[in-house]
């Protein structure tokens, strides 16, 4: 399905009005069941699909027990409804809705019990790098200006690139490609477009994600997560500019 489509619209500058096309993002629902039964609904950018059901599912801690993602059935349509055979059930639990784009929820899955002990640590220049790549990667973004975008990298290079409307579907995204192709996310770190808010930092905890970096701003309580859960946080990257919150350590100035 496509990211974007054109459409007509009115474009003013000043006092004048001219008839263009332009470009918007394409956003769909997707229903998620499990055996059958609805879990979840959400709405995000219709690609990379698969990848973002993982991710939510080992997120959200969505089933409780064995489910197999390789037979994971996809329709696609005016609604996107996805089916997961499991040999579990859907967890019960509190159902937040988050403070992200695109309809987030949360079922306020809790943190990981120890501190991330990654040992890894990065050059300032690499990471630099590394979020001016990023932020010419985003074709959705340059085409719509509606998307966000996350990626997963090493210290050298970019190894996953998704993009959505909502900022978490993005990490999800990510998440839950690495999760299929088996990567692991020790020594990696995640990059993002948007605000670093909790539910977006408790992600990158849960998988031992040992440094996250946006050109946007955190929240307090994200900065609480990071520190608890020995994450390196880093926000306002912009050209030279950055600001580390916490684990300060894994960065050689």
């Amino acid at each position: 399905m496509d990211a974007f489509h054109k459409i007509s619209v009115l474009k003013i500058r000043g006092a004048s009005a001219e008839e263009v096309e332009d470009s918007v993002a394409v956003e769909k629902k997707v229903r998620i069941s499990v055996n059958g039964k609805h879990a979840l609904s959400l709405f995000c950018s219709p690609q990379m699909i698969r990848e973002f059901v993982v991710g939510v599912i080992y997120n959200e801690g969505l089933i409780s027990g064995g489910w197999c993602a390789e037979r994971l059935s996809i329709t696609y349509g005016d609604v996107i409804t996805v089916d997961i055979p499991s040999t579990g059930t859907i967890a019960e639990g509190e159902r937040t809705v988050t403070s992200g784009c695109a309809g987030g929820i949360s079922l306020d899955r809790g943190l990981r019990e120890e501190k991330i002990s990654d040992p890894a640590v990065f050059r300032l220049q690499d990471i630099r790098d590394l979020y001016r790549d990023f932020q010419k990667r985003s074709e959705g973004y340059k085409a719509t200006g509606g998307v966000h975008s996350a990626a997963l990298a090493d210290a050298h290079k970019t190894i996953i690139f998704a993009e959505d409307i909502g900022r978490h579907n993005a990490v999800d995204k990510v998440i839950g490609y690495a999760l299929l192709e088996d990567i692991s996310f020790s020594g990696k770190v995640m990059l993002a477009s948007g605000r670093l808010s909790s539910e977006i930092v408790s992600k990158c905890s849960r998988c031992g994600i040992p440094v996250i970096i946006s050109r946007a701003a955190p929240t307090s309580l994200s900065v609480d997560i990071a520190e608890a859960s020995g994450l390196t946080l880093i926000g306002f990257a912009r050209g030279d500019r950055m600001n580390i919150y916490t684990g300060r350590q894994r960065i050689v100035l």
